[in-house]
């Protein structure tokens, strides 16, 4: 039995170990239903479910299908938000998420489109950017494993605020706006996690208006540096960015342009506060770095 995937959309359903196949005018489920490319394929009777050919997801967006995979990747487990759910109460809500793999590059979530869907980062980066007119981006922040992306449209019903794209490849679960605020309302603690979440978000978001406001160009760069290798392993006084974060990143961070940035790196490079090999920019004194910044903030 097969079926066109033009516009196909496939859930976990209530029955364990099956999956809900929706189409226009359509809906079944069958043991192990898994999808490709071009088709919805019904597997045998008791056959188990592979998840590394599942495809979740709306048909317009790019996401492709997982090459090598296991079920025990379709997991919630890392999200930050849920980490005061117990087991059962996580598998129940990967339930209700849908699942798709994107790549480097792939559309996740449009600027100003009028989805409300929640998405969760369980393998992978994202990027979180607006691009202006002229095609000038703006990046705003990454978002690692662990991480919510797409929770403010869904509380305040407004179009979105900002475009978010693979940075790498990366599984991402999606769950529709009514389950979320439903979540919210049954399991407290979740909406208390979510209200700390959005109290950093604004935290971070204050202290780079006051950057851009206060610090020259030079400045925002080695802001943008400490900021990195503050979320980056530690080794001693260092810290190691793997991969490294690239010229044309840095400078959409802080409104500049890579000619900037190049020269800034070179020179934090000659005073040995950074130093870049092949596949990694080691930040060599990351307590000097934060000197530097101090001696221009006060803070």
């Amino acid at each position: 039995m097969t079926h066109s995937l033009s516009d196909v959309t496939l859930h976990w359903s209530a029955e364990p170990g099956k999956l809900a196949v929706r189409q226009k005018g359509l809906t079944s489920s069958a043991p192990g239903c898994f999808a490709t490319r071009g088709c919805a394929s019904m597997r045998s009777k008791g056959s188990p479910l592979n998840p590394s050919r599942v495809i979740v997801g709306r048909g317009r967006r790019r996401g492709m299908e997982r090459s090598q995979a296991t079920e025990s990747e379709f997991t919630l487990a890392s999200i930050g938000i849920f980490a005061c759910l117990p087991p059962k109460a996580l598998k129940a809500l990967r339930e209700t998420c849908r699942w798709q793999n994107y790549h480097p590059g792939d559309l996740i979530v449009d600027y100003l489109d009028v989805s409300d869907d929640v998405f969760f980062v369980t393998k992978g980066e994202v990027s979180v950017t607006i691009y202006s007119v002229s095609g000038k981006a703006v990046s705003f922040r990454n978002l690692g494993p662990g991480s919510i992306f797409g929770e403010y449209a869904a509380i305040d019903g407004d179009p979105r605020c900002a475009s978010v794209v693979g940075k790498t490849d990366c599984l991402i679960a999606s769950m529709s706006a009514a389950t979320f605020r439903k979540l919210l309302v049954t399991e407290p603690m979740v909406g208390q996690a979510l209200i700390g979440e959005l109290v950093r978000n604004v935290r971070t978001l204050t202290k780079r208006v006051y950057e851009f406001s206060t610090l020259a160009v030079n400045n925002r760069i080695q802001a943008e540096l400490l900021r990195l290798a503050s979320l980056a392993p530690r080794e001693g006084k260092s810290a190691r960015l793997i991969p490294p974060p690239t010229h044309a990143d840095i400078a959409s961070r802080v409104s500049t342009h890579r000619e900037a940035v190049t020269r800034e790196l070179n020179r934090l490079s000659r005073i040995g506060i950074i130093e870049r090999q092949p596949g990694i920019l080691i930040v060599r004194d990351v307590e000097r770095l934060a000197e530097m910044l101090h001696e221009m903030t006060g803070e």
